[in-house]
């Protein structure tokens, strides 16, 4: 599958930015535990690229996991080489033509029109609508209108209880951070992550 199927079909993007590393690698299997099946990893994370080389290996075939804040060609190289099957840019950054130019899939920030047209003329596989909640699900609609073929997967806080207004305003996925994984990749409550799991799981099962 591609990472557009992926995110199409599983709709929820799991997005890990701890200061634990240990912390960070249990709150991935907690997530897979619950049925997460995308991820991403940012490298602000503490110890980054041994958290993606852990959870890469302990969840092989489980999930499909992706590196984020990916900037430059030289980070594209080393998150590959940990273990990342795709990368996530907050911006259209030199990673994304280093990336696309090795045949690395690419979920590429970007906000405004501008900056959409520049990452779909790149070849990215979807658009990251980031940071989503300073202009709310309704952006989504707007962007449709001229942008109908481009998956767009909203980020940056994306509430549970927003979710099904994402969906149905035309986002084929949502990336989900803090929201979700709270403090647990600081080395907080693993069992309140589960239930914010459980409760972000159904809303992307919902009829959009």
């Amino acid at each position: 599958m591609t990472l557009l199927d992926d995110l199409r079909e599983n709709r929820l993007l799991g997005i890990i930015r701890g200061t634990d590393a240990a912390a960070s690698i249990d709150t991935a299997l907690a997530l897979a535990d619950e049925g997460v099946r995308l991820f991403e990893v940012s490298l602000t994370s503490a110890d980054a690229l041994r958290v993606i080389e852990e959870i890469a290996t302990r969840l092989d075939g489980r999930i499909q996991l992706g590196a984020g804040t990916v900037l430059t060609p030289d980070q594209v190289t080393r998150v590959r080489e940990a273990g990342a099957t795709y990368v996530v840019t907050p911006a259209v950054a030199p990673s994304v033509p280093a990336a696309i130019e090795r045949g690395i899939p690419v979920l590429c920030g970007a906000l405004t029109p501008t900056e959409i047209v520049t990452a779909v003329g790149l070849g990215v596989d979807a658009v990251k609508i980031f940071p989503a909640s300073t202009m709310g699900p309704g952006y989504l609609k707007d962007l449709r209108a001229p942008f109908p073929e481009v998956p767009l997967v909203p980020v940056g806080g994306v509430a549970a209880d927003t979710v099904p207004r994402y969906l149905a305003d035309g986002a084929v996925a949502v990336g989900v951070a803090s929201p979700l994984c709270g403090d647990a990749p600081d080395g907080g409550d693993l069992n309140a992550l589960r239930v914010r799991a459980r409760s972000f799981l159904a809303a992307v099962r919902e009829p959009a």
